[in-house]
């Protein structure tokens, strides 16, 4: 009896625990279904409001064209034209859905089946896939973040569904297209179409819809502009699930893959056009205002110049800059008209984005003496005007002269072309300030000159513009004022074209002072300090060089351009006895000399330009022969005829000069492809082939089957562009 009475004792505790188990799991459930509702609702809560359902507008973006039509660089993200939710391109349709959401128009928002499939395909194979719907991606564009964690996820579902709620397949499929982006540059599929392939996206092929609808997922890596080859690959994969979910036939597919895309459009621009390309933004922006669609500028960029000018202030600072520490340069050249054919502000763009010839203010040195004998001419005097190199006192500032010493009676000419100080300075006093800051004005001046005697000797603050602009007003006889932009257009409607009037002005000068500025400039090159830049032929010009040659410029001009160096450090430096007449005029005149070789022409705008007959025969040409010099691996010069090899993108440096070695002094031959484009041989050899097999370069977007091959070998190998490190 005794033992059983704890039994009988602990029956109401084990009944009470078995009554209350139920209820403890439900409570559980319940805690459980309130934490997952306390957290959707904080989600919900923090999902950002307003906008989404609306594009915002944005400042127009820029299609940057050479003048010869030609692009060469884009500013801001481009947009197109909006894909309406009824007239969706078939192609691109099939191509998006089956790469991104082959289930697209089956779910509600969210894909359990297709997260499902991605886990299994991601574990099983090497083919990586997303659970995201189209609806999800789209909640994700408008109005969520790329941060990769679990509210975030939550949200974009919760927003999916909402959308779905909201709009037909056909709207978030149209919404997405507009909003996805799809690299360099361009938002939405329209844009992507017109910056590739120069097209709307209502007219792609399966082919090219593919290379777009492969970019979405991973678009900087893979825009074809910067990584062709894998822009392929991953088309060539979409192709294969365009096939296996049923939206195009094998013999669709086969046919796209027989006939690829084809870009246009050129690949990366080059960094030392990015400096033109700022200016150019900056004043079509300016012209036209903000304007939220896709813009085409046509700018004064001429290409063979510019590249003419990159090649020769890289090689001379490259070679000459480190032993006279010189650590800058820029170069700027302008048409009579003020036209912009070059402009180099700086050794490397992609370091400095700093514009040395539009922002950087550095004292002009003796090219200030300009104004001051234009003034002192338009005063009466005249080239051989007898003048005085003698001590000169202003207050406490006795200026010298570079060579040290005075010659004592000499002519103006004779002054100006040695860059006596003493005279400067003299002429400076004898017309007065307010003078010569008059005639500085006109010729184009815009800088505030401090109120100190020095400035006579260029102790002021000026641009390089303000000074080459000053220069050119010398034979046009009216102030020039520079300009990159001839016109800007929104598709086929004309927004800006620069007036034929602007080349109109009053005469800066007496037609004799004129002349007798023209007559000191021309001694300058021919007999004084800027012997250096002399050539062939009439040169005019003026040295500047700065304290302690801080600054060291050389501006010159032709009958056809007007051309001013710059060389220094950004930091104001010292630099190892640099002068105007040395490095700067090298520069210049290596320019110079060869652009007198670079053939260039003045294409109107497309609405201007002029029509052709169907009658006109085909104008045969004759294929060039003859030594060549490399100026890259890609283009060649043929006496004065500039050549580029079909299908390579060109390198400089140690590549140029191991294609140079190769063809040594032997003849090269070089057939026209059409558009530029020659195909060159040497020895029986294909240049083309023998620069890519060896890694010299990049294939082009439009080279042959046969030269990616080539290119595709050496990268394998890793020759020369593609070494292993």
């Amino acid at each position: 009896m005794d033992t059983a009475a704890p039994a009988t004792r602990s029956w109401p505790f084990r009944a009470f625990r078995t009554l209350f188990r139920p209820t403890r799991i439900l409570l559980g459930l319940s805690l459980a279904a309130l934490a997952v509702l306390v957290f959707l609702g904080w989600c919900l809560l923090r999902i950002p409001v307003g906008g989404g359902m609306l594009p915002e507008a944005s400042p127009a973006s820029l299609i940057l064209e050479a003048r010869d039509g030609a692009v060469f660089a884009t500013r801001g993200n481009l947009h197109g034209d909006p894909i309406e939710a009824g007239s969706i391109p078939k192609p691109l349709l099939d191509a998006v859905v089956a790469i991104e959401d082959r289930r697209f128009f089956d779910h509600r928002g969210v894909d359990l089946w297709g997260i499902g499939r991605a886990l299994w395909r991601n574990f099983t194979s090497e083919r990586r896939e997303g659970g995201s719907t189209i609806s999800q991606q789209l909640a994700r564009l408008l109005y969520l973040s790329q941060e990769q964690s679990l509210i975030r996820k939550t949200q974009e579902a919760m927003l999916a569904l909402w959308l779905e709620t909201r709009l037909s397949k056909e709207e978030i499929l149209a919404r997405y297209l507009n909003a996805a982006y799809f690299g360099a540059g361009a938002t939405g599929a329209d844009a992507a179409a017109r910056r590739y392939f120069g097209k709307p996206a209502s007219e792609v092929t399966l082919a090219e819809a593919a290379m777009l609808a492969g970019l979405v997922r991973a678009p900087s890596a893979l825009a074809p502009t910067r990584n062709l080859e894998g822009a392929q690959r991953r088309a060539d994969l979409v192709l294969s699930v365009v096939e296996e979910t049923g939206r195009a036939t094998p013999e669709e597919v086969a046919a796209a893959r027989a006939a690829p895309p084809a870009l246009r459009t050129p690949p990366e621009v080059q960094p030392g056009r990015g400096y033109f390309a700022d200016w150019v933004e900056g004043e079509a922006r300016r012209l036209v205002g903000p304007i939220p669609i896709d813009l085409a500028v046509r700018s004064t960029l001429d290409p063979a110049l510019q590249d003419l000018a990159e090649r020769v202030v890289a090689h001379r600072l490259d070679r000459e800059g480190e032993r006279q520490k010189a650590g800058q340069a820029a170069l700027l050249a302008l048409s009579h008209d003020g036209a912009v054919l070059a402009a180099v502000g700086g050794r490397d763009y992609a370091v400095s984005q700093f514009n040395r010839i539009t922002q950087a203010r550095r004292q002009p040195g003796s090219l200030f003496k300009l104004f001051t004998y234009a003034a002192a001419l338009e005063s009466g005097m005249r080239p051989d005007s007898m003048v005085v190199d003698q001590p000169v006192q202003i207050g406490n500032w006795a200026p010298g002269n570079a060579s040290g010493g005075y010659r004592g009676a000499m002519p103006l000419r004779q002054a100006f072309a040695g860059s006596v100080n003493t005279v400067a300075v003299q002429l400076f006093q004898s017309l007065g300030r307010e003078q010569v800051l008059d005639m500085a004005g006109r010729m184009g001046l815009r800088s505030a000159m401090p109120a100190v005697p020095s400035i006579a000797l260029g102790s002021g603050e000026a641009t390089l513009l303000e000074m080459v602009s000053a220069f050119a007003s010398i034979p046009a006889n009216r102030a020039v004022e520079p300009y990159v932009v001839r016109g800007v257009r929104a598709r086929n409607r004309t927004l800006y074209a620069r007036p034929e009037s602007m080349g109109s002005g009053a005469p800066v000068m007496s037609p004799a002072a004129q002349q007798g500025m023209l007559d000191l400039l021309l001694a300058v090159v021919r007999e004084g300090t800027g012997r250096s830049a002399r050539l062939d032929r009439p040169v005019a010009g003026k040295t500047g060089t700065t304290q302690d040659n801080r600054d060291a410029l050389f501006i010159g001009m032709t009958a056809d351009v007007v051309v001013g160096v710059w060389v220094g450090n950004d930091d104001n430096s010292p630099m190892q006895g640099v002068t105007g007449g040395g490095l700067p005029a090298r520069i210049w005149r290596d320019f110079v000399d060869g652009a007198d070789r670079v053939k260039t022409t003045e294409a109107p705008l497309p609405e201007e330009a002029p029509s052709t007959t169907a009658e006109a025969p085909p104008r045969q040409v004759a294929p060039l022969r003859g030594p060549v010099r490399v100026l890259d691996t890609a283009t060649l010069r043929i006496g004065d005829r500039a050549v580029q090899l079909v299908g390579v993108i060109g390198m400089r440096g140690d590549a140029a000069q191991d294609m140079a070695s190769f063809i040594g002094n032997r003849e090269v031959t070089c057939e026209p492809m059409g558009d530029g484009a020659h195909r060159c041989h040497v020895g029986g050899r294909d240049l083309s082939e023998v620069v890519l097999s060896n890694g010299g370069g990049r294939a082009a977007p439009d080279a042959s089957p046969a030269l990616r091959r080539y290119e595709a070998s050496a990268r394998a190998a890793g020759l020369g562009v593609w070494g292993r490190r």
